[in-house]
């Protein structure tokens, strides 16, 4: 509980940290006169002259504010089954290199740079995806049954409300570690639960949708593939972003997911997106390589009622959903789970040597 406390509220701030930490990797000095961005397809080409040959691109990160670097991810095949993972950066305002960085390597599970070390340790505990999110999966769903059963012992049965909410002053130490074991447990509950739920179905999608679609109706972007027609070439990640542009013409791209198979799919994912009928300003759209049909659109606008559980997981889970009031409220409870965790462990000693003390 600790370990996901302390990696996600780090993780809330991961890209401001990273840039904090690699600026002339990942910031570019804003042009005066605000000029635009090169056009996409110059920017991918640029990040693709930069890596061998037969690398692949597979993902890439539109800049969150203007004086941030385009992202682009390379998978390098290496001998033996072995691959190695790259990002590219690229200036989008000139459209060439800052530079490039190896993120992670099949050889190591240990990833290279201080976010990707957090991220790894976040999901998986460095253990891969597999085993790592099955287990990571699980003790999620342990620490809901903590959380809950937390609550039930919490519960105010004499209906003393206020003494339940509040630390008391000038108490003893025993008392003041109950209160703050009490008090932290209540108050992140409700932040705590729907990130715990929401990180076991970003682990283990494939089983957690066929659950909820014993209520409603789902679809999952991982399950929609593109149809190979021949003499037909691939359009590009551009092209992709462009469809998606024509779809939901208001905010910016963020992420895109590039095709890497014959089969695959683009998926891009639009924030700021203006549409009436949600809260939600995300939008994911699937298109397929090749027609550049849409297959799929993330809308929670016209889904139905599980598509919509769905498309709250990743905001709510990074605390993206209620802007900078989400993101700070995720952040405090991930650091209640180190203080949940320690306040448990000393008043379980200090009951174990009353417990002693009693019967010597």
């Amino acid at each position: 509980m600790a370990i996901f406390g302390i990696t996600g509220s780090i993780l809330v701030f991961h890209s401001e940290l990273d840039e904090l930490l690699n600026p002339t990797l990942l910031t570019v000095e804003r042009p005066v006169g605000n000029p635009g961005y090169k056009p996409l397809s110059d920017i991918f080409q640029a990040g693709i002259l930069a890596m061998p040959k037969q690398d692949q691109l597979t993902f890439a990160d539109y800049p969150r504010n203007g004086e941030a670097a385009f992202k682009l991810s390379f998978s390098e095949p290496l001998a033996a089954d072995r691959i190695q993972n790259w990002q590219v950066y690229v200036d989008p305002y000139s459209a060439k290199v800052i530079g490039k960085r190896l993120m992670s390597g099949s050889d190591s599970p240990f990833p290279k740079t201080f976010i990707g070390f957090i991220f790894e340790l976040h999901y998986a505990l460095l253990l891969g995806e597999s085993p790592g999110y099955v287990i990571v999966s699980i003790m999620s769903a342990l620490l809901i049954i903590s959380v809950l059963t937390g609550l039930i012992v919490w519960w105010p049965l004499t209906g003393k409300w206020l003494q339940a909410l509040i630390i008391k002053r000038k108490a003893s130490t025993e008392r003041f570690m109950f209160d703050l074991h009490k008090t932290s447990g209540f108050y992140s509950t409700l932040v705590l639960l729907p990130v715990l739920f929401s990180g076991i179905y970003m682990n283990l999608p494939e089983n957690v949708v066929p659950v909820l679609e014993l209520f409603s109706p789902v679809t999952y972007r991982y399950w929609f593939h593109s149809t190979p027609t021949p003499n037909t070439e691939s359009i590009t990640m551009a092209q992709a972003v462009s469809i998606a542009d024509n779809r939901y013409p208001t905010g910016r791209p963020g992420w895109i997911y590039g095709a890497t198979a014959p089969t695959s799919t683009y998926t891009v994912c639009k924030d700021g997106v203006e549409e009436p009928g949600s809260i939600l300003h995300r939008r994911c759209v699937v298109i397929d390589r090749y027609s550049g049909k849409i297959l799929d659109v993330d809308d929670p606008a016209i889904g139905t009622a599980g598509e919509v559980f769905t498309h709250w997981q990743w905001p709510l889970h990074s605390g993206q959903a209620f802007g900078w009031t989400g993101r700070i409220l995720v952040f405090l409870s991930g650091l209640a789970c180190p203080v949940l965790f320690i306040t448990g462990v000393i008043r379980w000693l200090q009951k174990r040597r009353v417990h002693q003390l009693k019967t010597m």
